[in-house]
C-alpha cells in the first residue's frame, strides 16, 4: 500500500515537471516555407554603385552578375532561385535582387572581393536596404535594362540639401512600385524592352538621387555590413573591466574614498573635546 502511494506520489511530480515540447519561431516560419514549396526564407538586397569608367561596355555587368547568380544556384543547390531587376544608368547601377541568405551573402563577399582586387566593374558600392523574411516575391524573375536618360534632369543643389531619409524613403517607394508595375508582364525577356519602361517613367529613380545616397555615410559598404555581419554578438561592457577601471567605477570609488574621509574627520573632532574634559 505504501509503496503504491509513492509510485503514486512520483509519477504526480514527474508530471508536474514535465516540459511541453515547443517550436521555436524560426522553426514555425521554414516550417510555413516548405508547406509553400520554398527551400529557404526569402530576403531582398538593394544596393547602388558607380560603374568603372573604364568599362567598356555596361552589359557586361549583367554577364558577369548572370553568371554568378548560376554558379552560386549549383553551390547552395537548396537555396532559393534569384529574382530582381538591375537597372544600368550612363554612370551609376542599381541592383535589386531576391534570394535565401546564403546567395545574398556570398553576392556582398563578390562585391567586397570585387573592391579589394580592383576589378573593373564597379566602384563605391553602397547598400540601400537589406529586407528580411519576406511572405513572397516582388519580381518574378531577374531582368535588366540599359537606361539612356540624362544625367541631370533635377535641380541637385535642393536635392542635396534632402535628408536621407526623404531620399531613401522616395527611392525604396519607386523601386516596389516598379516592381509591381513589372508583374503585369511576367514573361518579358531578360533584357527589358523599352516599352515596358515607358509607360511608367516616373517609377524610375533618377541618377541625382543615387548620386545623393551614395554621398551618405549612414549607408554601408559591403565590407562594413559584412563586418556587422560577422561579428559576435557578446559585447564586452565596462563593468566587465578588471583593469583599466572605467571612468564611471572610478568616480564611485573616489566618491567613496572622500566620503569615507569625511566620517574619520568628524569622529576624530567628536573625541577630542572628549579627551580634553577628561584631563
Amino acid at each position: 500500500m505504501a509503496s503504491s502511494q509513492a509510485a503514486s506520489s512520483f509519477s504526480y511530480e514527474t508530471e508536474d515537471f514535465a516540459f511541453e515540447e515547443r517550436s521555436s519561431l524560426y522553426e514555425q516560419r521554414l516550417q510555413r516555407q516548405r508547406e509553400d514549396g520554398k527551400k529557404s526564407l526569402l530576403h531582398r538586397l538593394i544596393f547602388l554603385a558607380k560603374i568603372s569608367p573604364e568599362l567598356a561596355d555596361k552589359r557586361n555587368l549583367a554577364e558577369y552578375w548572370e553568371q554568378l547568380f548560376v554558379s552560386l544556384q549549383q553551390y547552395y543547390y537548396q537555396s532559393e532561385g534569384v529574382t530582381g531587376l538591375l537597372l544600368l544608368y550612363p554612370a551609376y547601377i542599381l541592383h535589386i535582387l531576391e534570394s535565401s541568405n546564403d546567395v545574398l551573402y556570398a553576392v556582398l563577399q563578390d562585391l567586397r572581393d570585387m573592391e579589394q582586387q580592383q576589378r573593373v566593374l564597379v566602384l563605391d558600392v553602397k547598400i540601400l536596404v537589406m529586407s528580411h523574411n519576406l511572405p513572397s516575391r516582388l519580381f518574378q524573375q531577374w531582368n535588366y535594362k540599359v537606361l539612356n536618360i540624362p544625367e541631370k534632369h533635377l535641380d541637385y543643389n535642393m536635392l542635396h540639401k534632402e535628408p536621407i531619409e526623404a531620399a531613401f524613403c522616395e527611392c525604396l517607394t519607386a523601386l516596389l512600385k516598379l516592381g509591381k508595375h513589372l508583374l503585369k508582364y511576367p514573361k518579358s525577356p531578360k533584357n527589358l524592352s523599352d516599352n515596358i519602361l515607358e509607360k511608367a517613367p516616373e517609377l524610375i529613380v533618377s541618377q541625382d538621387t543615387i548620386t545623393h545616397l551614395l554621398e551618405y555615410p549612414e549607408l554601408l559598404t559591403p565590407d562594413q555590413y559584412l563586418h556587422l555581419f560577422d561579428c559576435p554578438v557578446d559585447i564586452l561592457m565596462d563593468s566587465e573591466q578588471v583593469w583599466p577601471l572605467p571612468e564611471r567605477l572610478k568616480l564611485h570609488f573616489e566618491c567613496d574614498a572622500l566620503d569615507e574621509n569625511e566620517e574619520q574627520d568628524e569622529e576624530e573632532n567628536a573625541t577630542e573635546p572628549f579627551l580634553e574634559n577628561q584631563d
